[in-house]
């Protein structure tokens, strides 16, 4: 099943940029309703977690939490993955999890994203999620959740996934920023490319590449403690670190991207940034 998923994948991926480079210019929009917390991995404090739970309905909201990503066959409830919601005073927390894209496509499974407002991505290796979720009911839902309103946030690869272009999704390594069969992500912000942990890992200038090749994309450095919380049109910068933005153009640090600051905003439309006032 998953081979001939991903088969299928690398064959629509391949058509969509093909068709995309035919106009260079990236169009990037956020979730036509809802909200996105897109966080780029360490410690997370109350200006990104916090506002999360606050956009998920507050601390006794029910928030689901996917933890795939972190590789391991089973989660219970004492898992870390939770600790960091407990700590800010969440009370109703259900983990979502599993390695069985069937049971992934199922409609049991999906059951509790069709009753709350907010899903959290936990950070780990990208395939994972590929592999388990991208073309299931689980996908498809978490897209329905936004569509009522709600938010989807993740961190590290949890933020990674929520770009229409997936970076570092290779099983070999995180190394590799492009991945043939692991390109596609779940497009809850399209028309971008989303790297995370930049200066802690020394990313800064590795979406210039991703940029080059694929000219449609806007690319978005997070930095650990850091986030972005995107609207359809928009986003702010959230938590304490820059985000990076690499639209193509040569600046005066020598590489093709700038810095935003938190409370810095980014208009999607104009693909602008203003500094906070």
């Amino acid at each position: 099943m998953i081979l001939t998923f991903r088969s299928v994948t690398v064959g629509l991926v391949s058509l969509l940029l093909t068709t995309l480079s035919a106009n260079a210019a990236p169009v990037v929009k956020g979730p036509e309703k809802g909200t996105l917390i897109i966080a780029g991995g360490g410690s997370l404090g109350p200006e990104v977690l916090g506002r999360f739970i606050k956009l998920a309905g507050g601390p006794s909201a029910e928030i689901v939490v996917i933890p795939t990503a972190g590789g391991e066959a089973k989660y219970g409830p004492d898992c870390t993955c939770l600790k960091i919601f407990r700590e800010l005073g969440a009370t109703n927390l259900t983990i979502l999890h599993t390695i069985e894209r069937s049971e992934a496509d199922s409609e049991p499974f999906v059951a509790p994203l069709k009753r709350v407002k907010g899903v959290w991505f936990v950070g780990g290796r990208q395939w994972h999620l590929v592999d388990v979720y991208s073309g299931t009911k689980t996908e498809t839902e978490i897209k329905n959740l936004l569509a009522r309103g709600g938010v989807a946030g993740g961190t590290s690869a949890g933020a990674s996934i929520q770009a229409s272009y997936l970076v570092r999704g290779a099983r070999e390594g995180n190394d590799k920023v492009m991945a043939p069969g692991y390109e596609v992500g779940w497009g809850l912000i399209q028309g971008v490319a989303v790297d995370q942990h930049v200066t802690a890992r020394h990313r800064e200038g590795d979406l210039d590449a991703v940029v080059k090749a694929h000219p449609e994309l806007l690319g978005i450095g997070i930095d650990q403690s850091t986030a972005i919380e995107v609207k359809r049109d928009g986003f702010v910068v959230i938590g304490a670190g820059h985000v990076f933005i690499h639209d193509g153009q040569e600046q005066s640090n020598g590489g093709h991207y700038f810095l935003m600051q938190p409370g810095d905003r980014f208009d999607l439309i104009k693909l602008s940034a203003s500094a906070k006032r």
